[in-house]
């Protein structure tokens, strides 16, 4: 009898060795063989809200040595019923278990980076091009009316909380989220030191922001735009017109709603142009910000050079800066100048 179960195990053995050295392979191969076959560095997968695992898988087999093994190592795992969104880098050489370790755990922040538009739905398109979100929640959060409402907002100056800049996101970020945290970024911005400078000029946080976005469409020169803050300060506590050219451009863009229209001067004609953004016609600042101010335009106005200019024209000899006048007839001079310049390249619209 022991003869027999000797026997038996003898031939059992090399059953199991054989058993156990598939297994092995197996589990080699399910988790970790490396099973990327890009040559870049790393792969970049985005994962939207809402994705089930087939659409994952569709995304990564093209990258992948195989498919099969990946399936295999997700649902051995419970990756394949518990899909997570965002972006995930995936290093050249991963095996199966470090795919799926990263895919669990490892989102990735994405840079979002906007620069003066001009108006809301500018900035939803350019963001929704970088972040897992569609225009239209982002619009909605934007125009949130009790969210406005309750941060001292309007749908007019609403636009002044966005400070052109870079940040950090999660891909798959909510648009309230995005919202939120761009609100935080404004109120960190316009910390006591802002504050106290704009109660010394007699403006509030959104006046700033007002009269900074015409400074910053007036001039792309940042050591110009302090001179040129001080124009219009001085225009407004001696209760002139500001006429902004720049607002009567924003002004005929808006009111063909193409916020993307080229206007390369302004016509006499359009200096009577029915809108609450055409200063040649209103008094004070216009009820929003014409563009997103940048921290420099911003900065310029709280830090506006002080002297008697009330005037200025571009100047046709150095470009990109202006000339200055504190009377009309200087004023009128220097007009001269850039009015013979511009009809000279034959500049008409």
């Amino acid at each position: 009898m022991n003869k027999i179960i000797r026997k038996f195990f003898l031939y059992l053995i090399p059953f199991g060795l054989i058993a156990l050295g598939f297994f092995g392979y197996s589990s080699y191969k399910t988790f970790f063989a490396v099973n990327t076959s890009f040559e870049s560095e790393s792969f970049k997968l985005y994962i939207n809200l809402n994705s089930n695992f087939g659409e994952i898988n569709n995304q990564l087999s093209p990258n992948l040595k195989s498919s099969y093994y990946f399936t295999l190592a997700a649902e051995k795992k419970g990756y394949s019923s518990r899909v997570k969104s965002g972006l995930y880098i995936i290093p050249k050489e991963s095996n199966n278990n470090e795919i799926i370790n990263i895919l669990r755990n490892k989102s990735e922040a994405v840079k979002v980076t906007f620069n003066n538009h001009e108006g809301l739905e500018n900035l939803a398109g350019r963001v929704s091009k970088q972040l897992s979100l569609d225009s239209m929640s982002l619009l909605s959060a934007f125009y949130d009316k009790g969210f406005l409402v309750h941060n001292g907002f309007d749908t007019m100056n609403a636009i002044s909380m966005y400070l052109p800049n870079t940040y950090e996101f999660f891909w798959d970020t909510s648009a309230e989220n995005f919202r939120n945290k761009m609100l935080e970024s404004y109120n960190r911005f316009w910390d006591k030191t802002r504050i106290s400078k704009a109660k010394k000029i007699g403006l509030s946080q959104q006046d700033v922001s007002v009269l900074a976005s015409i400074v910053q469409r007036e001039s792309v020169m940042k050591d110009e735009r302090p001179r040129i803050a001080g124009v219009y300060l001085n225009r407004l506590t001696k209760r002139m017109r500001l006429q902004a050219d720049p607002t009567v451009v924003f002004a005929l863009k808006n009111q063909s709603r193409n916020l993307n229209k080229k206007i390369r001067r302004v016509l006499y004609k359009d200096l009577r142009v029915k809108s609450p953004y055409n200063t040649y016609k209103n008094r004070g600042l216009p009820p929003g910000p014409i563009c997103m101010p940048g921290f420099d335009a911003i900065d310029a106005v709280l830090n506006a050079e002080s002297h008697d200019f009330l005037y200025f024209v571009a100047d046709p000899e150095n470009r990109g800066y202006h000339l200055f006048g504190k009377n009309l007839k200087e004023h009128n001079t220097n007009k001269k100048k850039y009015i013979r310049w511009i009809n000279k390249k034959k500049v008409y619209r």
